[in-house]
């Protein structure tokens, strides 16, 4: 098909604008400083050719093959000013959408009527980079509310829900379970997870990244999904990444999410911000998390109060109390009304700092209108005095409240003291407002009952808790499951179960059954006094009446466990299995810990395998475990063999792993093998601890191959320096009798002149002594005096005494003279220095 005048017209300019664009490259790489700016450029125009090839209609692009294949290559637009590689944790950025170009020549993108400047944006966060950590209370960070400007808003609802249904989706479940298995990835199982991402919808991909335990592991998902061929992130995913990070130390993902948002054109809510600065703030970047202020006035987002609030709760939980009391004086001046969330922040800073008078003027500087709201303010301050025990303070803070505030203690307050008061351990003062609620006509219910017996419990006070439980039976209002189970807990704790085990039948008869966990606490009572196989019986009678848990068997097994009985806490873990109940890494540790200690460390191997064939969650912790239980029986080849499972099992060695290999290693004499296993560790890019050092340096020691030890140390120094190494070897060959070689490496000590070194050369100072050779102490001496170390001057003393008998009077005058040089001994006592 021909393509008319028009259209050909069109082609030659765009043509002949391409080749002018190739000339401006030649010499704007000859003279151009910012090339940033220049691609930017580029890929603007080559934007505008690609809106013109995709505007013809497929017969046109079809009849000029060259020209199409040509534009097509000119079309694909990434942005590349991002250089990080990933590959699961990886991403590609890309961008479609429109922008123009300002009058200064920067990028400006539209979001829905907000204007955002990008290169602002990135020179921000480089600039930021370079800042350093200053936490001064300087008020730079409150400009950016000078340019707030007041006008009617209309507020958007921004919150992103994700329901309960679409986290149990199966499509959810089924790639949650793909990402758990990410360590053992093959091309089929990446595979599969490809296809079934582009499955989902945005609120599934939303509660894929909630669901995981590991917010590192989410922050990876999602820069793996978004480097995926045919998928993009939905705007609302950015946001529930954000919203995700908030909770962690991740500052630097938070950040580089919003960059993406920034550069994909993606509408930034005033939240989005506000997460950055959470996740700045728990990282204890308090100066960068007030930065992001400013960068959201660059971005051309708008304050508003929430973002406000947060930066307050930021200032004040980096305890900055009077920086955000001058923030929420700044939000007055330009009109920014601070709501009830505003003051609470305040008045759990002036809590936090003890200044309890000070958040009761705040709460008295409220305006009217969040009167209503007043009541949370008080409960603020109410729960850090009930946390004090302040609780004459706590009486006058409900007088004062009633007086001032017109606001009357009602039911919902004295339930908050009587529960705040309990869980810190006031139970007396907690009863106390209980009786006084009940004299005026309120109605406290089984929870408020239960909180105080609970707490009469914990203190081991069970018969008041006792007469508690009847008083709710006097009144009517009947004790439930929890109430009993708390008595149940608190005679157990005091050894008393037999009493446990009365009540237990008591509350049939009162019409409550029994359930699981009260079984479990008088179960756990048996365990501690010692009656685990009764414990067990108990369980296998429980069919028809309660079903055992987790719990229960975890309870019975360290019973057992306790006692000795390890083959029946072998059976428990195995009966657990079977019932789908899987121990935790820690229970199984406890359990292989205790085998080995008896010197079973093979069925504790064959136990571990055990669980890790069923799919229970061994860790490293756990082989490590077995390693040490093979090394201290001295069974090396064995503990090498299950070093060697770890690898096959993607359990990858730890520290602690390789120094207990190297150590029984030493210990056995096979140093060229520990020498080949501490070149691996530092290969695997571990780091040597303390103890490393301490274990190398004592068998290199011991058989006096010194050379050996320097040439491995000069590898494991420059990756984790330990500034007494040196001192270390020369105590040991002083301990092993190896004086000489001691003294050769006296000058690496030497070179810090510290304490540390004056004891090192001390030690070396009383093997000569020992070994009947003063005359290397006191060139030991001599040495520390021209260091400027001054030696003890008792220990010379008995160097002095051991030269005169050996008839070396020179030295031994020398070296006393040395003190009086110093000044440590006066002339007139030179003499009896002698003595």
């Amino acid at each position: 098909m021909s393509l008319n005048f028009h259209t050909r017209n069109k082609i030659r300019a765009i043509l002949a604008t391409t080749r002018r664009f190739s000339e401006v490259i030649v010499l704007h790489t000859c003279s151009c400083s910012d090339d940033i700016y220049f691609h930017k450029r580029l890929f603007a125009r080559t934007r505008a050719i690609a809106y013109f090839y995709s505007s013809w209609s497929s017969d046109n692009r079809s009849s000029i093959p060259g020209l199409a294949t040509g534009m097509r290559g000119q079309c694909v637009e990434r942005d590349d000013l991002d250089d990080r590689k990933h590959d699961f944790d990886g991403i590609g950025e890309t961008g479609s959408k429109e922008s123009r170009i300002s009058s200064s020549g920067n990028r400006i993108y539209s979001w829905g009527g907000e204007k955002c400047n990008r290169d602002g944006f990135d020179k921000f966060c480089e600039s930021e980079e370079e800042a350093g950590e200053s936490e001064g209370d300087s008020d730079d960070d409150f400009r950016v509310l000078d340019s707030y400007m007041q006008r009617e808003r209309r507020e958007v609802p921004r919150r992103i829900e994700v329901d309960e249904d679409e986290l149990r989706h199966p499509l959810v479940r089924e790639i949650c379970r793909l990402i758990d298995l990410r360590a053992a990835w093959t091309p089929k199982l990446e595979s599969e997870l490809k296809r079934l991402l582009c499955s989902l919808k945005p609120s599934q991909v939303c509660a894929v990244l909630r669901a995981q335990s590991d917010e590192r592991v989410a922050l990876k998902f999602f820069y793996w999904a978004d480097r995926q061929w045919r998928y993009r992130h939905n705007p609302i995913v950015y946001h529930a990444m954000l919203k995700v990070l908030d909770k962690t130390k991740l500052c630097q993902g938070a950040k580089h999410i919003l960059r993406l948002m920034v550069r994909r054109k993606i509408e930034i809510w005033p939240e989005d911000f506000g997460c950055v600065m959470v996740s700045f703030s728990r990282a204890g970047h308090l100066r960068k998390a007030m930065q992001v202020l400013t960068l959201m006035q660059r971005a051309g987002v708008e304050l508003d109060i929430s973002v406000c609030n947060t930066a307050i709760n930021v200032l004040v939980e980096g305890k900055r109390l009077e920086k955000a009391l001058r923030f929420l004086q700044r939000m007055l001046v330009v009109g920014i009304e601070p709501n009830v969330i505003t003051y609470n922040c305040l008045i759990k800073g002036y809590c936090e700092m003890n200044q309890v008078e000070g958040a009761i003027k705040l709460i008295e500087e409220m305006p009217l209108k969040v009167v209503l709201l007043l009541i949370v303010s008080y409960y603020t301050v109410m729960g850090f005095l009930c946390k004090e025990g302040r609780i004459d303070e706590l009486r006058g803070l409900a007088e004062k409240m009633a007086r001032e505030s017109t606001l009357l203690p009602d039911q919902v307050t004295y339930n908050t003291l009587i529960h705040m008061l309990s869980k810190h351990g006031h139970a007396e003062e907690a009863l106390g407002f209980l009786r006084e609620a009940e004299e005026r006509g309120f109605h406290i219910d089984k929870l408020g009952h239960t909180a105080i017996v609970n707490c009469f419990c914990q203190e081991g006070r069970i018969d008041r808790a006792k007469d508690i439980v009847d008083e709710m039976l006097l009144k009517g209002c009947n004790p439930d499951v929890v109430t009993y189970t708390a008595v149940l807990h608190g005679f157990c704790q005091i050894g008393e179960v037999d009493k446990a085990k009365k009540l237990l039948q008591q509350m049939y008869k009162h019409g409550c059954k029994p359930n699981c966990v009260s079984y479990t606490a008088v179960l756990n009572g048996l365990c501690k006094t010692g009656n685990s196989s009764e414990a067990r019986e108990m369980v296998n009678m429980s069919e028809g009446w309660w079903t055992p848990n987790a719990v229960t068997y975890s309870v019975i097994m360290h019973g057992f466990r306790r006692e000795g009985k390890l083959s029946e806490a072998c059976d428990i873990v195995r009966e657990m299995i079977r019932k789908g109940f899987y121990p935790s890494p820690v229970e199984i540790n406890l359990l292989i810990q205790s085998l080995c200690q008896v010197g079973r460390t093979g069925q504790a191997k064959t136990l571990m395998e055990e669980c890790l064939r069923k799919g229970c969650a061994v860790n490293v912790v756990n082989f490590t475990t077995v390693i040490h239980g093979f090394c201290r029986k001295d069974e090396l080849d064995a503990a090498l063999s299950v070093l060697d499972d770890m690898y096959l099992n993607n359990k990858h060695p730890d520290e602690v792993t390789y120094t207990t290999v190297i150590d029984a290693l030493g210990r056995n004499g096979r140093l060229n093998e520990a020498t080949e296993m501490t070149k691996k560790m530092l290969h695997s890019g571990l780091l040597p601890t303390p103890v490393t050092y301490r274990s190398l340096i004592h068998h290199f020691c011991q058989q006096c191959r010194v050379d050996d030890l320097l040439k491995l140390m000069e590898k494991m120094l420059p990756r984790k320096n330990c500034k007494t190494a040196y001192n270390q070897v020369i105590e040991k060959l002083c301990c092993f009798g190896h004086i000489d070689e001691a003294y050769k490496l006296l000058g690496k000590v030497l070179r810090t002149a510290s304490r540390v070194d004056a004891n090192t050369c001390h030690v070396l100072m009383r093997s000569y002594l020992k070994h009947g050779n003063p005359l290397g102490s006191y060139r030991v001496a001599c040495r520390m005096f021209n260091r400027n170390l001054v030696p003890d001057l008792k220990l010379c003393e008995k160097v002095s005494k051991k030269l005169i008998i050996l008839q070396k009077l020179d030295e031994a005058d020398r070296l006393m003279l040395r003190f009086v040089e110093r000044g440590c001994v006066p002339p007139k006592d030179k003499q009896a220095a002698f003595g």
